[in-house]
């Protein structure tokens, strides 16, 4: 018997997003999103509340409603820069008051400005966050590029322009900035047909983007593309962890003839190929006919 690990349904690919800042154009970004069942992830800093340029804090719970909210720190420092006891405090802090507006465990961040660093992810590990998204050398290739006006769009480093899943969730690259060929990745994922595998297709970015590049009509027709299949999963970046993790946590028997699933959510699995059987959370299912 062959057991291959699927998504929900037996969908072999997942789709994610990453939006950054809570500015304005996020209720817009929202609605199309909702429109086309498409899930994000999107990164707050409660510690800005006051700036004209982003929604108040008192819009997030139903604005952000069905998607995953997610740490960007308080105050958005350079956190590689900063103090230990302030990257803590910065992050710490950002979660305690993520948690008490939305109500539930806060457990993903994006590093803001990029900045990362093995003793970051240490203390992300010790406070409980599960995810964390990396950006590469985003700002400093886009900011050269200005000065010597010479901008060719958003090729970075640190994104994998591809489908891989990470190894690390705490370095999780996108596959990349909406800014840089995603009609071309979307054609790609949404073409891809070969069952050995799993795929993921992460995008990031910032809404107000949209709104100053006057490009709505390119996310638009991403949404148009990807949505409504069944061999995708619109999952936020949360549920993508979540997942993975409650199917390592499967216990099979030795002969693989039956399967117990101690987590809470259902898990799917392929069965040479052909048949789909749905893992309910607490339950032992049979896999042979």
């Amino acid at each position: 018997m062959k057991i291959y690990k699927v998504f929900p349904n037996g969908a072999n690919k997942v789709l994610t997003l990453s939006y950054d800042d809570g500015k304005h154009a996020d209720r817009h970004l929202v609605s199309m999103l909702n429109e086309y069942g498409i899930k994000a992830t999107f990164n707050l800093n409660p510690g800005m509340e006051g700036d004209e340029n982003r929604i108040p804090i008192k819009e997030w719970p139903a604005l952000y409603e069905g998607h995953e909210v997610a740490c960007h720190t308080r105050t958005h420092p350079t956190i590689d820069r900063c103090p230990t006891l302030e990257v803590i405090d910065e992050v710490l802090s950002d979660k305690i008051a993520l948690e008490q507006i939305f109500k539930r465990p806060i457990r993903g961040l994006a590093y803001p400005n990029g900045s990362y660093s093995t003793r970051i992810e240490r203390i992300l590990e010790d406070i409980g966050i599960k995810h964390a998204r990396i950006v590469g050398d985003y700002y400093g290739e886009v900011m050269v590029a200005k000065q010597t006006k010479e901008a060719s769009g958003y090729a970075v480093v640190g994104d994998t322009h591809g489908f891989a899943f990470p190894t690390n969730y705490l370095e999780w690259k996108a596959t990349c900035h909406h800014n840089h060929n995603l009609l071309g990745f979307a054609n790609d994922f949404v073409n891809l047909n070969k069952k050995q595998h799993l795929f993921l297709m992460y995008v990031w970015g910032h809404s107000y983007e949209f709104d100053r590049d006057n490009n709505w009509d390119m996310m638009e027709e991403f949404c148009k593309t990807v949505s409504n299949r069944e061999d995708i999963w619109y999952a936020t970046n949360i549920e993508i962890v979540d997942y993975m993790e409650a199917f390592d946590r499967l216990q099979f028997s030795a002969d693989l003839s039956f399967v117990y699933n101690p987590s809470v959510m259902s898990v799917w699995l392929l069965i040479d190929d052909k048949r789909v059987v749905e893992v309910p959370g607490g339950a032992t299912v049979e896999l042979s006919e």
